[in-house]
């Protein structure tokens, strides 16, 4: 009977060996928090010129959901996910700056993404010139941005508060309802018998367990443009659907999408609810085939590192031009009186901007996060330098305009010629913008690694 003891002591004993030596090399701390964030009111909706009226109800809530992180050296970043079309840099400055003090965070540690669904509310006074609101609606988007804040604020502190050991997975699936909207007519979809690219369909997926193996979370994403729907009730659009799909699938766990390089892609056909929800069914599926097999575990090694580059623009069209502009009575009159305003304040027009690129390696798996409507070149570029299984995300931190890559410059085109009168810069980008960025995306990563 003694031995029998001893011998069950020393097993249990190196079983906390090896325990122990799992939680330096496996162990992460994750923390999960979520928050309805549909407006209460009735809200302009953002994404679609188009609309004349704000918004009626919704088909499902919208939500911001966070995933903290914590590697076993005590390094810690945030990622906030939310079912909007997009945010700004103010927004975004505003929520890191008060987010790191509190909880001493730097900027590279932060990650806003945004969804780019274009059935969620405007926030802000972002894309303001496509609107055709009047100073009272402006009001109440003033009112929910503020009430926004607030929440996002709240979903922070109870993220990192909620921190428990962890096993982070991470691995690439794949779902194919993305269409480069540029090289194939939509009108034309019944008929086409082969679809143009470029295209990226991967579906990027980091699993969260707990210790014992229960699924916590999931975060997933793709490249695609949320613009199955354009009515007037708020939805997360397929992103939201998918979501929703997974977490009936898996009880008690949260699903967080974010958009990747899908600027130029477009879920096809689409103008239908049961659209929407069917390819969040697809993409749920695509997430679900990946959490049933083998996934790469990550040690608990968390680096982040983040820059702003000036993204140079071309010259503006002269101010005789834009006067003649304002003659009319559409979003482009309004840019053009816009920008005449800021002329007359500033005594001239920005000539480039500050572009967010941030990089995160968790474990060995890289993510890079950039700022804008990131066209689907990027993270096809991008993997063909670092490998097919990094992540990229797009419309992250800030979305300032759409990013053409070289090609769609020289094609013109709306994401190449005209977005920025949507976006309210003065002039499109210069032809340069995709090497500046796939070089400092480069040096970031080199500059991570000690390289």
């Amino acid at each position: 009977m003694c031995l029998g003891l001893i011998v069950w002591g020393i097993c249990v004993s190196f079983g906390q060996i090896v325990s122990s030596n799992q939680t330096e090399i496996d162990i992460w701390k994750t923390g999960i928090a979520r928050e309805v964030i549909t407006p209460e009111t009735s809200v302009w909706m953002a994404g679609y010129s188009s609309r004349t009226a704000p918004s009626q109800g919704k088909l499902h809530d919208l939500w911001a959901k966070a995933l903290a992180l914590e590697d076993a050296r005590g390094n810690r970043s945030l990622l906030i996910t939310m079912d909007l079309l997009n945010i700004s840099a103010d927004f975004s400055n505003l929520l890191k700056e008060q987010i790191g003090r509190k909880h001493g965070l730097e900027k590279s540690q932060i990650i806003f993404s945004a969804s780019h669904t274009h059935s969620g509310p405007v926030i802000t006074r972002s894309l303001k010139y496509i609107y055709p609101m009047d100073a009272a609606q402006w009001g109440i988007v003033d009112q929910y941005t503020g009430w926004l804040e607030a929440k996002l604020l709240r979903l922070a502190d109870h993220a990192i508060e909620q921190m428990q050991p962890s096993l982070i997975y991470t691995e690439n699936g794949i779902t194919r309802f993305q269409v480069n909207r540029r090289n194939n007519k939509e009108n034309l979809l019944t008929s086409t018998t082969v679809l143009n690219g470029p295209n990226d369909y991967a579906v990027p997926v980091i699993k969260i367990e707990t210790l014992d193996h229960q699924l916590k979370a999931v975060v997933f994403g793709y490249a695609c443009h949320p613009t199955v729907l354009s009515g007037d009730q708020f939805c997360g659009d397929y992103p939201g659907f998918a979501q929703i799909e997974l977490e009936k699938i898996y009880p008690g766990v949260t699903a967080m999408f974010f958009q990747g390089g899908g600027a130029d892609q477009n879920p096809l056909p689409r103008r239908a609810v049961s659209l929407a929800v069917q390819y969040g069914k697809q993409l749920a599926a695509a997430v679900e085939q990946v959490l049933s097999e083998k996934m790469v575990k990550q040690t608990a090694e968390l680096r982040t590192n983040y820059r702003e580059i000036a993204l140079p623009l071309e010259d503006p069209i002269s101010m005789k031009e834009m006067e003649k502009m304002t003659q009319g009575n559409d979003y482009h009159a309004r840019w053009a009186k816009g920008m005449l305003e800021d002329y007359k304040r500033n005594g001239s027009l920005i000539n480039s901007y500050p572009y967010p690129i941030a990089y995160w390696k968790i474990g060995k798996q890289s993510l890079f996060a950039l700022g804008g409507e990131l066209v689907i070149a990027y993270p096809v570029k991008l993997k063909e330098l670092f490998g097919q299984d990094i992540f990229v995300m797009g419309y992250a931190n800030d979305v300032m305009s759409y990013i053409p890559s070289v090609i769609i410059h020289e094609e013109g085109g709306y994401e190449g010629n005209d977005a920025h009168y949507v976006y309210g810069l003065p002039a499109k980008w210069d032809k340069q913008v995709e090497s500046l960025i796939i070089s400092n995306c480069k040096n970031l990563i080199d500059e991570t690694n000690g390289e």
